[in-house]
């Protein structure tokens, strides 16, 4: 099928069918788009929708984004994870807003911003700003790479070169927005990973892999490899008002920014770690270990519940460590597993005084 026909069968079908009510697609503006295509990137949309609604709610612009505290900012993408999303989400509002508040319009400037990448800066130049630029996110590699019989995992090089080529062929010069979010639907709503509905697909009539067998096979799956292990251990020091000690983690790496338990690589590590900073404490209880797994690792964590016995009312670690109530918890941006683990120890002082 030539890419004008596919592109006409593509749009009367989204002109019929395709999600015209998601809440990014209301008021549209490049900042708008730009928010919810960082969210969408490893979060499926049913998922996204209450994020962006808080969020936006929020940070209606890029100028209050730009002007909040990052740590304000993490606290509403909590729960969203790959946190580096959120804090180049930060980097770039303040480089867009100290710029007089407007993105770039070309595919270079826009790529040039932190955390923006070819795919996700032509959503932001189609959608929002009517240019006719392609785009290759994970629903349009599996369509294209179905239609076309693209062998091959998408995340090499080749493979992802021969999608580029197909995606640009593909883009029309007129109604690109339309396009755009008529790919993304297509395979999400139709052309699934797994149980698509080629019988009632717009261009089924076209697509090499169901004419060959091989809807279920593509696109191929990364090759596997056993994922490392990493062992931690998280302290859970309560003193005597119930207050947990939470330290901040560092700006970059894993959960960078976020209040997290102190960790450490073994108990003595953890009890030499007190007594530093002059902490009393009684033998630490050890609770259920827990595992969260990573895209290159599984992080197994035991938690460690230990009593303050001596009065500690200061901030340590030049600001690193805070005592905070459980109360506080809601308010802070925590790694999920964190938060699940304080959460589950600590529920009455939470709902009675949250709600």
């Amino acid at each position: 099928m030539a890419p004008d026909q596919f592109q006409r069968q593509l749009l009367a079908w989204f002109d019929r069918h395709g999600r015209k009510d998601l809440p990014w697609q209301r008021d549209i503006s490049p900042y708008r788009v730009w928010v919810s295509e960082i969210m969408l990137q490893q979060t499926q949309v049913a998922s996204a929708i209450g994020y962006f609604e808080r969020f936006m709610s929020r940070f209606p612009s890029v100028q209050s984004l730009a002007s909040a505290e990052l740590d304000e900012v993490l606290q509403y993408w909590a729960g969203l994870g790959y946190y580096a999303r959120a804090r180049n989400l930060h980097k770039t509002a303040q480089i867009v807003a100290a710029g007089g508040g407007e993105f770039p319009q070309t595919l270079a400037g826009m790529c040039a911003l932190p955390g923006i990448g070819r795919s996700t800066a032509g959503a932001i130049l189609s959608i929002a700003c009517g240019q006719s630029q392609p785009i290759l996110d994970g629903n349009v590699k599996r369509v294209l790479a179905r239609y076309h019989a693209v062998t091959g995992w998408p995340g090499e090089t080749r493979v992802a070169e021969r999608l580029w080529q197909i995606a640009t062929a593909y883009t029309p010069p007129l109604r690109t927005a339309a396009y755009t979010q008529a790919m993304m639907d297509l395979g999400a709503t139709l052309c699934t990973r797994s149980k698509p509905l080629c019988e009632i697909c717009p261009v089924a009539a076209g697509c090499q892999a169901r004419q060959q067998g091989l809807v279920r096979q593509l696109p191929e799956a990364k090759p596997r490899k056993a994922l490392p292990v990493k062992q931690s251990y998280w302290l859970l020091l309560q003193d005597s008002e119930r207050r947990i000690l939470l330290e901040k983690r560092p700006p970059t790496g894993i959960w960078g920014g976020l209040w997290s338990l102190p960790e450490f690589e073994d108990i003595a590590a953890a009890g030499d770690w007190c007594r530093r900073l002059g902490c009393i404490v009684q033998a630490p209880q050890v609770l259920p270990a827990g595992r969260h797994t990573f895209s290159h690792y599984h992080l197994d964590y035991t938690p460690l519940l230990a009593e303050l016995e001596n009065p500690i009312n200061n901030v340590m670690e030049a600001g690193r460590a805070v005592w905070y109530k459980a109360a506080d918890f809601a308010l802070l941006g925590l790694p999920a597993p964190v938060k699940r683990l304080l959460l589950q120890h600590y529920p009455e002082d939470f709902y009675d005084e949250n709600g």
